[in-house]
């Protein structure tokens, strides 16, 4: 009998507090929980929204737990899943405009893609993006970091000739850059790298910053660390919400969430600025890895070969033809500022 009050009495506080399972939100992660940077940028969110909602709780799931990485979109959109952490560059296959959204190669660091997509026309286009596209989805920007390293090689790379034939694991728009330069590439969620660079059957990969990659040990096979990222000078990731259940959140905690959003936007890419450095000497000191610059007239392929990519992709498809123009008139006005305001590097 005392066990039943208990449990009566837990249930009814439950319910007074308002929070009851249909107030649990169940977010999956396209990072697991372990990963720095990337995967504590969902953990966070989730302790940010928890922390500061009476309305709503999220519940943070890692890959593969309730969806596999690359199936997100659809089964946020579709109502099987409640809502995502994730970056859009993750949809290229799907929506051509998705990575503009996600990180541009040679395009916008970290606090002036933040601009486009807050002050500027960024979040709306996102938000037609997937409304055009038939997604019933609700999207926030929910974090952002710095550039990402540009790869982990086998062997080392001192021309493009070098690159010719390789199989490499590589992300977005900067994928269809390495394919014109006779790279074969993957998309390959964090997990299903390391094994895929282990038994050969990709010969290199990109995935995130030096933290992260250590994370998941692709210097015990590739030791050459090359720099700049020049495919994702800045990566922004997104929560997708089942626009239903969006809809059906009151006003106060919409807010509370694009608040928990915004301020991990901010402990994202702290986080990333602090630890990396560390990451790098450890790489040379301790893991046997040289850390290499791309030389300017590979530099110059990389960039001139974008800008053809980016010009096709525009010819094909209307709505990345939209926001690739938007972007570059954004762009073209903040260099008024940014090459203006910045001391130049390398700083002391």
């Amino acid at each position: 009998m005392k066990l039943k009050t208990l449990a009566l009495a837990s249930t009814m506080l439950v319910t007074a507090s308002g929070a009851n399972a249909q107030d649990v939100i169940e977010m999956t992660s396209s990072f697991g929980k372990n990963l720095p940077i990337l995967g504590t940028a969902a953990v966070d969110f989730v302790s940010k929204i928890n922390g500061i909602s009476e309305g709503v709780e999220f519940e943070h799931f890692d890959p593969g737990e309730l969806v596999p990485t690359l199936e997100a979109l659809d089964a946020v959109s579709n109502g099987s899943v409640d809502a995502s952490f994730a970056t859009s560059g993750y949809w290229q296959g799907k929506i051509t405009a998705a990575s503009l959204f996600a990180a541009v190669p040679f395009g916008p660091e970290a606090g002036e893609f933040l601009g486009w997509m807050l002050y500027d026309d960024g979040l709306e286009l996102m938000q037609r993006m997937y409304d055009e596209n038939g997604y019933n989805v609700h999207v926030n920007i929910c974090g952002v970091i710095a550039p990402e390293t540009s790869g982990w090689f086998k062997n080392e790379i001192n021309s493009m000739a070098d690159l010719e034939g390789l199989n490499m694991r590589f992300f977005g728009l900067g994928a269809e850059v390495m394919q014109r330069l006779g790279v074969s590439t993957s998309l390959l969620a964090a997990g299903d790298i390391f094994p895929a660079l282990e038994r050969g059957a990709i010969d290199a990969t990109e995935f995130s910053m030096p933290r992260i990659d250590a994370n998941l040990g692709f210097h015990q096979i590739a030791k050459y660390n090359y720099f700049p990222g020049w495919h994702q000078p800045a990566t922004l990731f997104e929560l997708l919400i089942n626009k239903d259940v969006w809809n059906d959140l009151d006003e106060r905690t919409q807010t509370q969430i694009e608040v928990a959003c915004l301020a991990n936007v901010t402990t994202n890419y702290a986080e990333g600025e602090a630890t990396n450095f560390s990451a790098m000497v450890d790489n040379v000191e301790n893991n046997g890895v040289t850390l290499k610059t791309w030389p300017q007239e590979m530099l110059d392929t990389f960039e001139t070969t974008w800008a053809e990519v980016a010009t096709e992709l525009a010819a094909e498809d209307e709505f990345f033809a939209e926001v690739w123009a938007d972007l570059a008139e954004y762009r073209a006005g903040y260099k008024t500022w940014g090459n203006t305001i910045y001391l130049p590097r390398p700083r002391n």
